[in-house]
C-alpha cells in the first residue's frame, strides 16, 4: 500500500483565500517546495540535487518578477487611482513575501547542510576566503583576476546628483564604500562593480583529486587593491537586485508602431523596472543597505539576507550540474512505431498515425523529418508555430534551408513568450531575412498552440503531413520535459489544421473543426461541456470518470464544474505538477475529487483530458492548461486522439501516472502536500518505467471500470 509522508511544509492559507479556491501564487510557492524538497531525497545523486537547488532558486526569481512585480504594479496603480490602499492585495502581498522568505531561507539552508557536505564528500569543495588557498593557487587566482577578469571590469560612481545608477537585473554587484575616517556619511560616496555574466561562477582549481570552487565575487574581492590602487576600502558587500519583469501590451492607436517596436520600447523599460528583492550578505555594510533602500524605494521585508557560508544566487550552481553530465537513459522506440532503420516516414504515415511520448522517445524523430522535408524536392510548403526554441534551433535552420530550396515556408514566432523575447524576435529577423513568411501575432493575445504542417506535392495531388504537440519544437528542453506529440495525414485533422493556419495568416475566419479545440473562445465550453456530461451518466447510474493531467489548474469557470460533477458521483482524478487552485477531498464539495502532483527528474508538462463517456472514453491532449490565460488570452490547441490504438496508450500514461509511488505529491483539503512512499508496494517511478514500457501493459490498462 502506498504511504504519504508529510515532507514538505504546509505554506499557510490566508483566512480571506479560504474558500471555495486557494490563491494561486500560494499554490505556486507550495509547488516551488516540492521542487526543492527533491535537494533533500536520498535517492538523487548530488548533481541531480544540484540541479534541482539551481530550478527552484531559479524558479524563486522568476516568481518576484512577475508575480510580486506585478502584485507591486497593481498596488501601486490602485493607490494612484483611490488614494488610498488596497487592503487585500497588500495583506495579499505581505503574505506572499513572508511565505517566500521562509522558502529563501530554506533553499540556503538546504544548500549550508545537504548540498555542500555532499559536494565535499563528492571531492568538489567551496572556497570563500582565497587568503587560505596556499602560495601556488593565489598566483593562479591572481594571474585570472588580471588577465581575464580585470579587463572585463569598470567601475560605476553615482553622478553629482548622487542618482544610483541603474545596474542589471539578476547580475551580482560589489558595492564598495572608500575609508575616509575625516568624511562625514552623508558626503560618502560608494562605487559599484558588476561582475561579469559571461565569465563562469567559480573559477576551479585541482588539487589532488579535489576541485576547489573559487566564487567569482571572492577572486574580485580578494584583488580590489589592483582596482582601487592607494585608495582604502571600508568595506566590499556583494548584493544582487530582482528587477520587476512583468510587462503587458495594450492596444495601440498609433498603427505606425509595429508590435516589435512596441516589444523593443516594452524591453528597454523592463531593464529599469522597480526593485522588488534585494539580495544582500548577511555580513554587509549598514550604510550602504540604508542607501541602497533610501535611494531605490526598497522596503525592508524585500531585503533578503544571505548567511554567511552561502551563496548569493543559487542559479550559478548549473555550472557544477553541467560537469556533472547528468544524463537520461537511451530513448526507446514508440509503441506505435517500433521499427525506425531507414523507414521513409513519408510512406509511414500515409499508412498509419504516431504518437510519440518524449523525452523517452526522441524528438529527433520529428527534427529528422523537418530536415528532409526542407530539402526533399517534391514539398511545397511548410507551417509551424514556434513559442520558445533551443539555442542555435535546428528547427529554424531547417526551416531557413526550405525557404532557400523554393518552398513556400510560413512561421508563426511567438515573439511575446516571456524571457524569450530577444532571442525570439533575433531567429524570426533571421527566417524573413531567409525569405520565410513570419507572422508575429498581435498585442493582445499569445500563440502557444503547438503545430506544424508539411504539404507534398505526389502525383496529380497534394497530401498533408501534421504533427500536433503539447511541447516547443525545442530539442533542448524536449530532453527533459514530458510531453506527447502526434503525426498524422488523417483528413480530419490535416483539414483542421490548415484551417487554423489559415486563420492565422489573416486568410480566413475559423469555422468549427472536427478533432481540435482552439482558444480563445471555445476550449473552456467544450471541456465544461464534458465535464457536466460525465456528471449527467453518473446521476443516470451509467459508468464515468475524469482524469485531466496538466500544468495548472486555475479557471474558476472548470472548478466549479469539477465540484458539481463530485458532487454527482463522478470519481476525478486531477494530476496538476504547478499551480492548484482546487480545493480537493472537501465534504460536500469535492469528495471524490484526488489532485497529486508529479515533480522528478522529468518536468511533466504534458495536457491531457479524459472523460470515460460511458466506457468510450474522449481523450484530447495539446498546449492548454486549465488557466483563464489559456482560454481567454493565448491562442491554445487540444487535439482528440482518435485512433484506438494510439487513444489505449495515452489511457496508459495517465494510468502510470496515478501509480507512481516515487515522485508524487497527494494534495490535502488543508492545501498541503504530502510525498508518496511505495510503502510495502513496490517503488512504481515513471521517469523509469516508461523507458521500458511493453505493449501488453498498454493494452490492458483502464482508468475506470
Amino acid at each position: 500500500m502506498v504511504q504519504y509522508n508529510d515532507t514538505v511544509s504546509q505554506v499557510p492559507i490566508l483566512p480571506r483565500l479560504a474558500g471555495r479556491y486557494l490563491d494561486r501564487d500560494i499554490s505556486w510557492l507550495k509547488f516551488n517546495e516540492r521542487v526543492l524538497d527533491q535537494v533533500g531525497r536520498p535517492d538523487k545523486t548530488i548533481f541531480e540535487r544540484l540541479s534541482f537547488l539551481h530550478i527552484s532558486a531559479s524558479n524563486l526569481d522568476e516568481f518576484f518578477m512577475v508575480r510580486v512585480g506585478r502584485l507591486c504594479n497593481h498596488i501601486h496603480y490602485k493607490q494612484a487611482q483611490s488614494h488610498k490602499p488596497n487592503e487585500y492585495l497588500s495583506l495579499l502581498l505581505g503574505e506572499l513575501l513572508r511565505v517566500a522568505r521562509m522558502s529563501f531561507q530554506k533553499h540556503h539552508d538546504y544548500f549550508l547542510k545537504k548540498v555542500k557536505p555532499l559536494c565535499e564528500a563528492s571531492h568538489f569543495a567551496f572556497v570563500q576566503d582565497v587568503n587560505t588557498l596556499d602560495p601556488r593557487a593565489q598566483d593562479q587566482l591572481k594571474h585570472y583576476f588580471k588577465e581575464t577578469i580585470s579587463p572585463m571590469l569598470t567601475s560605476i560612481v553615482p553622478n553629482a546628483s548622487r542618482v544610483l545608477p541603474t545596474l542589471m537585473n539578476k547580475g551580482l554587484v560589489l558595492g564598495i564604500v572608500p575609508h575616509n575616517p575625516a568624511a562625514k556619511e552623508s558626503s560618502m560616496q560608494p562605487t559599484f562593480i558588476q561582475l561579469p555574466q559571461r565569465l563562469p561562477r567559480f573559477y576551479q582549481l585541482n588539487r589532488n583529486r579535489t576541485i576547489l570552487l573559487v566564487p567569482i565575487e571572492e577572486v574580485i574581492r580578494a584583488y580590489l587593491p589592483v582596482l582601487f590602487g592607494n585608495m582604502a576600502i571600508r568595506s566590499a558587500t556583494l548584493f544582487r537586485i530582482i528587477r520587476d519583469g512583468d510587462f503587458s501590451f495594450e492596444e495601440s492607436q498609433d498603427v505606425k508602431v509595429s508590435l516589435i517596436e512596441e516589444l523593443e520600447s516594452k524591453l528597454r523599460e523592463k531593464d529599469q523596472g522597480k526593485i522588488v528583492r534585494l539580495d544582500i550578505e548577511e555580513k554587509h555594510d549598514p550604510w550602504l543597505l540604508d542607501l541602497l533602500q533610501y535611494k531605490w524605494g526598497i522596503k525592508p521585508d524585500h531585503v533578503f539576507w544571505v548567511p554567511k557560508q552561502s551563496l548569493i544566487d543559487l542559479t550559478g550552481l548549473q555550472q557544477l550540474v553541467k560537469q556533472g553530465h547528468v544524463g537520461n537513459l537511451p530513448s526507446v522506440s514508440p509503441i506505435s512505431f517500433p521499427i525506425q532503420r531507414n523507414n521513409n516516414l513519408f510512406e509511414v504515415l500515409k499508412k498509419q498515425d504516431i504518437l510519440l511520448h518524449h523525452p523517452y522517445n526522441s524528438i529527433e524523430l520529428i527534427i529528422d523529418f523537418l530536415e528532409k522535408a526542407a530539402e526533399d524536392p517534391y514539398v511545397i510548403a511548410i507551417k509551424i508555430t514556434i513559442y520558445r526554441l533551443a539555442q542555435n534551433s535546428a528547427v529554424t535552420a531547417a526551416l531557413r534551408k526550405a525557404a532557400a530550396c523554393g518552398k513556400h515556408v510560413l512561421v508563426l514566432i511567438e515573439i511575446k513568450a516571456r524571457f524569450d523575447e530577444v532571442y525570439n524576435m533575433r531567429e524570426a529577423k533571421g527566417l524573413e531575412q531567409a525569405g520565410c513568411r513570419v507572422v508575429y501575432g498581435d498585442r493582445s493575445v499569445k500563440t502557444h498552440a503547438k503545430m506544424m504542417m508539411i504539404v507534398r506535392r505526389e502525383g496529380d495531388h497534394t497530401v498533408r503531413y501534421v504533427h500536433l504537440s503539447s511541447g516547443n519544437y525545442n530539442e533542448d528542453t524536449a530532453k527533459s520535459y514530458a510531453d506527447i506529440s502526434l503525426m498524422t495525414t488523417d483528413a480530419a485533422y490535416t483539414r483542421d489544421v490548415a484551417e487554423f493556419f489559415d486563420f492565422i495568416a489573416g486568410h480566413s475566419t475559423p469555422q468549427a473543426y472536427k478533432n481540435i479545440i482552439t482558444a480563445p473562445l471555445r476550449i473552456r465550453d467544450q471541456l465544461t461541456g464534458m465535464i457536466r456530461q460525465e456528471a449527467q451518466n453518473s446521476q443516470q447510474g451509467l459508468s464515468c470518470g475524469i482524469v485531466i493531467k496538466a500544468n495548472a489548474l486555475e479557471d474558476k469557470a472548470t472548478i466549479e464544474e469539477l465540484y458539481k460533477a463530485s458532487q454527482a458521483g463522478v470519481p476525478i482524478r486531477l494530476v496538476i505538477r504547478g499551480i492548484c487552485c482546487l480545493i480537493p477531498q472537501r465534504p460536500g464539495l469535492s469528495t471524490n475529487i484526488q489532485v497529486r502532483s508529479i515533480v522528478g527528474n522529468f518536468l511533466e508538462h504534458a495536457r491531457i483530458f479524459y472523460f470515460h463517456n460511458q466506457g468510450h472514453p474522449k481523450v484530447y491532449a495539446g498546449s492548454a492548461d486549465v488557466m483563464v490565460r489559456s482560454f481567454d488570452k493565448r491562442i491554445e490547441s487540444l487535439f482528440l486522439i482518435e485512433n484506438p490504438v494510439l487513444k489505449q496508450q495515452v489511457v496508459n500514461i495517465l494510468a502510470y501516472d496515478l501509480r507512481d509511488n516515487v515522485n508524487s505529491y497527494l494534495m490535502q483539503e488543508s492545501g498541503a502536500y504530502v510525498h508518496a512512499t511505495p510503502g510495502d508496494e513496490a517503488s512504481f517511478d515513471i521517469h523509469k518505467e516508461f523507458f521500458k514500457i511493453a505493449s501488453n501493459s498498454v493494452r490492458n490498462a483502464q482508468l475506470f471500470s
